[in-house]
C-alpha cells in the first residue's frame, strides 16, 4: 500500500509544482453543486475530478500559509508544503463524515505546515559540538568540543551514549519486570556495572542462554 501511495503523492506534487510555478492566479472555488459533482465523480475513480478539486482549493492554501513564518522557508515553500496537505485531504475526504471539504482540507493543510514548523524549531534547538564559536589568538576556529577539552569524536560519542541511555531508561518501565531486570543488569543501568550473563542467570534462576 505504501508504494502506490508514494507514487500517487509524487505525481500530484509534480503536477502542482508546475501549476504553482506557472501561475499565481489560482482558480475560484467550486460552487456547492459543482463540488458535490466532482466528489461523486472522484468516488467512482475519476482522476480528472480529483485534480479539479485540488486546483479549485489552492486559494485555501494561500489563506492559511499567510499566517505562518518558518525560518528558511519562502512563501512559495509554504504553498508547496500546504499543497501536500491539500492533496492528502482530497484523497482521504469522506463525503459522509459530515464535514465540508474546505474545513477538512484546511485542517490537513495547517497540520502539514505545523509539522514543518515543529521540525524547523527542533533543528534550531540542535547544537553541533563542532559549531564555531569564534577564533583563538592565532585565528583558528574555536568550537564547543575545543572548550570541553576532549577529542570531538569522544565527546560526541559520550553525548550520544547518554541520550540513548536516557531513552532506554524511559522505555524500561514499559517492559515486564524480568526483562527490565535483565537489561538493567546486563548494561549497568542501575549500578554502572555490566553484569555477565551467568550472574543474571543465577539471580533469576534461569539458564545463561535464556538470558
Amino acid at each position: 500500500m505504501m508504494i502506490p501511495f508514494l507514487l500517487w503523492l509524487i505525481r500530484d506534487c509534480l503536477f502542482l509544482l508546475g501549476y504553482i510555478s506557472g501561475s499565481q492566479n489560482f482558480k475560484k472555488p467550486l460552487s456547492a453543486a459543482e463540488e458535490r459533482e466532482m466528489l461523486l465523480r472522484m468516488k467512482k475513480g475519476d482522476e480528472e475530478a480529483r485534480q479539479l478539486l485540488i486546483e479549485h482549493n489552492m486559494r485555501l492554501i494561500v489563506h492559511i500559509a499567510r499566517k505562518y513564518k518558518i525560518p528558511g522557508c519562502t512563501f512559495d515553500d509554504l504553498i508547496s508544503i500546504g499543497a501536500v496537505g491539500l492533496i492528502k485531504a482530497v484523497r482521504s475526504y469522506d463525503m459522509d463524515a459530515g464535514t465540508s471539504l474546505s474545513t477538512y482540507a484546511a485542517r490537513c493543510i495547517e497540520n502539514e505546515i505545523l509539522m514543518c514548523l515543529r521540525q524547523s524549531r527542533k533543528q534550531q534547538a540542535d547544537i553541533s559540538l563542532n559549531e564555531p564559536l569564534g577564533t583563538d589568538k592565532d585565528g583558528n576556529a574555536v568550537t564547543f568540543a575545543d572548550l570541553l577539552g576532549t577529542d570531538p569524536d569522544l565527546v560526541e560519542d559520550e553525548v550520544r551514549r547518554r541520550i540513548t541511555l536516557s531513552g532506554v531508561r524511559r522505555a524500561l518501565p514499559t517492559l515486564p519486570e524480568r526483562e527490565r531486570l535483565v537489561l538493567s543488569m546486563r548494561y549497568g543501568l542501575e549500578d554502572g556495572v555490566m553484569h555477565p550473563q551467568h550472574e543474571i542467570a543465577k539471580v533469576l534462576g534461569i539458564s545463561r542462554s535464556y538470558v
